[in-house]
This record gives C-alpha cells, sequence and structure tokens, in this order.
C-alpha cells in the first residue's frame, strides 16, 4: 500500500523526494511497481477508449432514430391537423409525383375497360369504352372520297350504301374575351333638356354588376374562385395561367375580387345555412388555422374553421364558418334557434 501510495503521488506530480527510501532495492522495487502501473492504467485506458466509441455509436445511432421519430410525428401531425388539399399543400407531398404521375395511374386511365354483364348462368365480361355522354355538343367532320376514287375499275360510278361514324372527344381551351357595353346616349333637340326633370341626356344603364368599378364579369368570377376553392389553384398559379393567356391579372387584384364577391353573396349564405340548421341532424367539425395580419392578434395565434353540414339528408348543404376562437359561445350563437341533432368528435 505505501508504494502504491507513492506512485499515486507520482503519478499526480505531488511526491516529496525526502519520502522515498534511500536503499537501491526499494527505489527498484518502486520502478517496478511503477512500470506494471503504467501497464495497468493504459490498459484501462484502452478498455476506457472502447467504451466511449461504444458509447457514442450507440448515441450516434440514438440521435439518427430519434430524428426518424420527429420526422414520423410531424408527418402523422400534419395527416392529422393539417391541411387537406391547399390543406395538404403541393410542396408538403412528393414533388416527384409531378413526373410519374402518367406511368403510376395508366392502368387506371385505360380508355379500354372491361363491363360486366350478367347472364342467368354466369357473368361474362365485355371490353369496350363507355359512350360519350349524349348531352354534350357535336360537331360533324365529313371525310369523302375523291371523284376519281368514286369510279370503280370497271367504269362505273359508286354508291353510297351506308357510313361508319366513330366519335373523338374534344376540348377548347379557356379563351378570354371582352364583353363591350356600349350605352347609348339620348339628347333633345327641341328643348335640349329644359322640359325634362332627368336632364338633357339619357344613357341607357348599365345592367346590375358584382363590383361596380371592376373589370371582371359573373363569369371570371366564378371561374377565378372555383379554380381556387374547388380546384385547388392558388391565386400566384391562375395569375401564371392568365399570364400565358396574354392578360395580367395580379394575385392582390384576384384576392380583392374575392373578398367582394364573398360580400355579395351573404344572402345566398345565409339561405344555406338556414337551409343547414332546418334538416334533423348537422355533422360538425373545426380545423385550426392561421389568419395573417388579422387586426388585434398576432400572426402565429391559432385561430379555426368550422364546418357544418346539414339540410335535407339525401340534398345535404356545406357551408364553412370562421371564428377565432373555439368557444362554446360561437357554437351557442351560430346554433341558438337550432332543435336537432348535431354530430361532432370530441
Amino acid at each position: 500500500m505505501q508504494i502504491k501510495g507513492i506512485l499515486i503521488e507520482c503519478v499526480l506530480m505531488k511526491v516529496d523526494l525526502s519520502t522515498l527510501p534511500e536503499d537501491v532495492t526499494s527505489l527498484k522495487e518502486i520502478i517496478c511497481s511503477f512500470e506494471e502501473f503504467r501497464k495497468e492504467t493504459e490498459n484501462r485506458y484502452s478498455l476506457l477508449q472502447q467504451d466511449y466509441t461504444l458509447l457514442d455509436n450507440n448515441l450516434a445511432g440514438l440521435k439518427e432514430r430519434n430524428a426518424l421519430l420527429e420526422e414520423q410525428l410531424r408527418l402523422y401531425r400534419a395527416m392529422l391537423y393539417g391541411r387537406k388539399s391547399e390543406k395538404q399543400s403541393e410542396e408538403e407531398k412528393n414533388q416527384l409525383g409531378l413526373f410519374n404521375e402518367a406511368e403510376e395511374t395508366a392502368d387506371a386511365s385505360l380508355e379500354e375497360k372491361s363491363e360486366a354483364i350478367t347472364v342467368p348462368s354466369h357473368a361474362r365480361r365485355k371490353s369496350g369504352r363507355k359512350p360519350l355522354p349524349a348531352d354534350l355538343p357535336r360537331e360533324e367532320v365529313i371525310h369523302d372520297l375523291t371523284v376519281e376514287e368514286k369510279v370503280c375499275a370497271c367504269g362505273s360510278s359508286l354508291s353510297r350504301i351506308g357510313e361508319e361514324v366513330s366519335e373523338k372527344l374534344d376540348i377548347i381551351p379557356a379563351r378570354v374575351r371582352v364583353i363591350r357595353h356600349v350605352r347609348y346616349k339620348y339628347a333633345c333637340k327641341g328643348c335640349e333638356g329644359v322640359e325634362s326633370e332627368g336632364g338633357a341626356v339619357k344613357t341607357a344603364p348599365l345592367p346590375p354588376q358584382i363590383i361596380p368599378q371592376g373589370i371582371a364579369t359573373e363569369g371570371l368570377l366564378a371561374f377565378i374562385l372555383i379554380s381556387k376553392f374547388a380546384d385547388a389553384l392558388p391565386f400566384y398559379r391562375q395569375e401564371k395561367i392568365f399570364d400565358r393567356l396574354g392578360v395580367e391579372i395580379g394575385r392582390a387584384t384576384m384576392a380583392n375580387w374575392a373578398i367582394h364577391a364573398g360580400e355579395r353573396i351573404k344572402p345566398l349564405i345565409e339561405l344555406l345555412w338556414k337551409e343547414i340548421r332546418s334538416g334533423p341532424l348537422i355533422n360538425m367539425d373545426e380545423t385550426p388555422v392561421q389568419v395573417l395580419r388579422e387586426p388585434g392578434r398576432e400572426n402565429a395565434s391559432k385561430s379555426y374553421m368550422w364546418v357544418f353540414r346539414g339540410g335535407e339528408i339525401n340534398r345535404p348543404a356545406v357551408l364553412f364558418r370562421y371564428d377565432p376562437s373555439r368557444s362554446w359561445q360561437f357554437l351557442l350563437k351560430e346554433l341558438e334557434d337550432y332543435s336537432g341533432y348535431i354530430q361532432t368528435d370530441g
């Protein structure tokens, strides 16, 4: 124990030379013991290094697994609480799907499809495409033989005995047009308006406009809003589409039009809301949203978009209502005169 204590003091550089023995034999023993202690220390250091390496590897594996679990948790949260159409936005989906969609869906979109025909004894499969809807407008393109081809090899003229008809589906791409409202003016050359209470000139009035000072017709507004809310085309993408058509319509302009249209269709919304509350059952749910530049609230504040579905069972109506909170007071206000059932989650 005394020799080991001296060795520890030597290692720690705290040895007092006056405490060393005077005889050579004892000093040799100390040196030999120091060499054994050094080797033992090196062995222990090597083992510790191996343990540290193993711990580092385990830590790296745990970090990698933790990152994987966090990513899975983020995806699950996005699936549960995220947007589901511009809700689950295209940026959140696998962008490579933009390039291999044709290959992935080719089998499901073949023109030639099988149609089951039930026969008393068994079922047979009949191949052939479904007929095109009869209410679509049709344009006939006549294909005829030339005058020379209508002559038989014997010299007689060929007689038409029938025809073969095949139908192809075509589409006319979106076309932009300008509707010029020409309003005729009239004036009385007899009295020059002196006898008239309405002034000297009368002008034909314009028909009612959703946006009186705007250039958008009802058809253009409907196209933009359907593309946005039904086809999930954001305004910035529609801006590029109109640019290809040769018309400059900015996304800010379309946003203003959407706000104006929303204000003007409030009577229609109230009719839908009345229809929903008139039914025996309302399906209801809410999803969190963030509203930018909302007065009195931070951009990171959580708001809610409520969806209500009700009315006639065979012809239900769907309506979205926005509220900054998830408070029961909002529902009490919206459903205060409702006397049916409500179906919703927790």
